[in-house]
């Protein structure tokens, strides 16, 4: 077990954790955002970001340091703490994102990692290759082992108290994510980012993101803190969360802020489209949007950076609370509505629902089903699972009316959407106090009748019934014929 990770709570995919980080002497409590500092343009004052913000823990970038004659010289004499007038813990990025952009940088992995010891980062990153996405193979199996290498001579460096990370990379292959993901969780480094996911991201292929996250996981113990680089906009961190993500680092609060973008958690405005400022922080109860158009353009920039910050840390804020509550692929739900790329996230996460039933709680307050992806939850995966722990008898009756009358049965149990049949005795267990629309979808009864089909596989002796109310015909196909079937329409 990593001494440094501990997790506290979770659901689905997301957990609840403290990241113990010796050098800064801090416990980082994740899903944690890391806002990006430029080290030569300070946008929002760092230490502002932990007095105002509650910042713990943010990222700045070691090879621009190091490429700065006078930002180096003055981090090797005060240390990088005293440079950024910051308490919390410190991350460093090693320069893999200006290789990425521009092919070639002047380090190698033991000096940026010696350097940013050096200079009193708290976690540090060596020079890993940053994959784009949908390369040939060839090239990302051969650049997946040069990282591989890179990782094993990190382990090599001597770091004392510091946390070093090991990027997980492998492009757009499933199976060489999951590959770099073993290999890195069998290193002794500390923190697992997800690199070169930033291009997904930025042309809103997030079921590509998840899949290759989800690929990585499969390779990482549950003890590995997982940073999902690059991802910054408050839209999709509870979808991050969910796919098990603990840490995210964003330059998107400064970078949007320089271009008059407000961000919300349904997406980005212009200032100049908006005539309403559609939040609560102190910048926008303070300001209209004419007076922030009105402000000089350093002062906007500010301005708009600091509500950015407000809706980011916000987020972050509610996804704990909903992770808290057991209600987190809800809030999850909400945020795939915000634009149809974040519905294919969402569908895509639901792809690996037993993956994530593996770390979701068996028990929690309430299950709502909202709507049709509802019906692929981990829950229902589970109970269709649990199905063969059951005893049944020689006849049974499953039914969403009530219970048959007389001896033509020796049992009925009840069948409920989209879980399909269980014992009455279970009915006020959790996930089956579900909250259902009365109007039930077509998916929550195909679920439902998936769970038929999966009871009479387990118990090919019993001798089955199914009464139901008038479900279609497409959805009746999926009960197996040896299920004698009863329409209750008409009763």
């Amino acid at each position: 077990m990593r001494e440094c990770f501990e997790l506290r709570d979770t659901d689905a995919g997301g957990r609840i954790g403290e990241l113990t980080v010796p050098r800064a002497d801090v416990t980082v409590e994740t899903p944690a955002l890391l806002p990006v500092i430029n080290p030569n343009l300070d946008t929002i004052a760092p230490r502002r970001l932990a007095d105002e913000f509650g910042a713990e823990i943010l990222i700045t970038n070691s090879y621009i340091i190091h490429g700065t004659d006078d930002v180096r010289e003055r981090a090797l004499e005060d240390g990088l703490h005293e440079l950024l007038d910051f308490p919390g813990a410190i991350m460093t990025d090693s320069g893999s994102f200006q290789l990425s952009e521009y092919g070639d940088i002047d380090v190698t992995t033991e000096e940026i990692l010696e350097f940013q010891h050096e200079i009193g980062s708290d976690i540090a990153t060596p020079v890993d290759i940053p994959t784009p996405p949908d390369v040939p193979r060839d090239r990302a199996e051969g650049e997946l082992e040069t990282t591989q290498e890179r990782l094993e001579i990190a382990e090599g460096v001597d770091t004392g108290e510091m946390l070093v990370s090991a990027p997980v990379q492998g492009s757009t292959y499933p199976d060489l994510r999951e590959a770099a993901g073993r290999h890195a969780d069998g290193t002794d480094l500390d923190v697992f980012p997800v690199g070169a996911v930033v291009p997904l991201m930025n042309d809103y292929r997030y079921d590509d993101m998840v899949d290759a996250v989800a690929a990585a996981k499969r390779g990482l113990g549950a003890d590995a803190p997982v940073h999902l680089f690059g991802a910054g906009h408050p839209m999709m961190f509870a979808l991050g969360v969910a796919m098990g993500c603990d840490l995210f680092d964003s330059a998107a609060y400064a970078l949007y802020a320089r271009d008059d973008r407000y961000l919300t958690v349904r997406g980005t405005r212009l200032l100049e489209d908006l005539e309403y400022l559609p939040c609560s922080c102190s910048v926008c109860t303070s300001h209209s949007p004419d007076d922030l158009r009105a402000l000089p353009d350093d002062e906007r920039e500010e301005e708009l950076a600091a509500h950015n910050l407000h809706v980011t840390f916000a987020e972050i804020r509610r996804i704990k609370q909903a992770i808290r509550a057991g209600n987190l692929l809800e809030l999850v739900e909400q945020r795939a509505r915000s634009h149809p790329t974040m519905l294919d996230g969402y569908r895509a996460l639901l792809d690996h629902a037993e993956q994530l039933e593996r770390s979701d709680p068996v028990s929690k307050g309430a299950f709502f089903h909202v709507s049709s992806e509802s019906a692929r939850r981990p829950e229902v995966v589970r109970h269709h699972r649990r199905l063969e722990r059951l005893s049944v008898p020689d006849s049974l009756f499953l039914t969403e009316g009530q219970p048959a009358r007389g001896d033509e049965f020796d049992d009925s149990w009840r069948v409920e959407p989209p879980f399909g049949p269980f014992p009455r005795a279970l009915s006020r267990s959790y996930p089956l106090t579900a909250e259902v629309p009365e109007r039930t979808d077509r998916a929550a009864l195909s679920a439902a009748a998936d769970g038929v089909a999966r009871l009479a596989e387990v118990n090919p002796d019993t001798d089955l019934a199914l009464g139901h109310r008038g479900w279609p015909a497409g959805v009746l196909e999926r009960v197996p014929e040896s299920v004698e079937l009863i329409d209750l329409t008409s009763d």
